[in-house]
C-alpha cells in the first residue's frame, strides 16, 4: 500500500477535529510510542524467555506500530501535510547525512 493510500484510509476512521485537531494525534503518537517501548521493554527483561521474541509479542508489537502509523498519517495531515511527502524528505535527509558522513551525532541540522 502506498503511503498517501493509508493516509487516505487512516483518516475514515478519524474522530478528532477543532480543538483537537493536531494535539489529539500528537498525544495519541507518543502514547503508542510508549507500547512499542514497553513490550521491547518486557521482551529484554526475558518475558519471552531466553533472548528469543515470542511470535505472540512479535504481533503485538506489529498492532501497535500500525497504531503510531495511524498517528503518524493523521497528525501529517492535521498539518497539511502529504505521508508520501513526509517519508521522500526524511529519505532525502538521511541520505544527505550519510553522504556527508553526519549519520551519527546529535541536532537536526546535521
Amino acid at each position: 500500500m502506498e503511503l498517501n493510500e493509508y493516509q487516505k484510509r487512516a483518516l475514515e476512521t478519524a474522530t478528532h477535529d477543532g480543538k483537537y485537531k493536531i494535539i489529539y494525534p500528537a498525544l495519541g503518537l507518543g502514547n503508542e510510542a510508549g507500547e512499542v517501548l514497553g513490550k521491547i521493554k518486557k521482551w529484554l527483561r526475558g518475558d519471552d524467555g531466553a533472548g528469543e521474541m515470542a511470535e505472540s509479542r512479535r504481533e503485538a508489537i506489529k498492532d501497535e506500530l500500525g497504531d503510531v502509523l495511524w498517528y503518524v498519517a493523521t497528525l501529517a495531515h492535521d498539518l497539511d501535510l502529504k505521508l508520501d511527502d513526509v517519508a521522500r524528505s526524511n529519505v532525502e535527509k538521511l541520505k544527505s547525512r550519510k553522504e556527508r558522513g553526519a549519520i551519527k551525532g546529535d541536532g537536526d541540522k546535521r
